[in-house]
């Protein structure tokens, strides 16, 4: 898997004795235009997230309290597990990747930082046509 597609990203860390603070700023930290921000919490034990690709939308995903994995598969036999566990760190996930979430701990918030506006069509939920997509790329 490359770059452009699967890469950890290192989000500034202002350590303070009152508390720290981490902050992700598009096209500086995050490499796009933020469009959507969503979360996932109260994932129940042995539950999964995901288990889709996106045709457009890229997104950054940060576990912003606990830990979970994300499995990634680019359709070409190129696969990858990140444990995500650091608020200032986030997961950048490109185009037409596989991804999965899963292995969330207690307590666990998935932050997504989206390029693209929800849309169902821009998703790829069945596995076979992710390969056949990918195959053409």
């Amino acid at each position: 898997m490359n770059r452009n597609q699967a890469r950890l990203i290192e989000l500034p860390k202002i350590v303070d004795p009152r508390g720290n603070l981490t902050v992700a700023e598009q096209m500086k930290h995050v490499p796009f235009d933020i469009a959507r921000v969503y979360w996932t919490y109260d994932i129940p034990s042995g539950g999964r997230r995901g288990g889709h690709a996106h045709r457009t939308c890229q997104e950054v995903v940060i576990a912003v309290s606990g830990s979970f994995d994300v499995a990634l598969d680019d359709g070409h036999g190129g696969k990858e597990v990140y444990h995500l566990n650091h608020p200032y760190q986030g997961l950048y996930i490109g185009t037409n990747v596989w991804r999965t979430l899963e292995d969330f701990s207690s307590g666990a918030v998935c932050l997504v930082l989206a390029s693209e506006l929800f849309d169902e069509k821009e998703y790829i939920y069945d596995y076979d046509e992710f390969l056949q997509i990918t195959s053409n790329v």
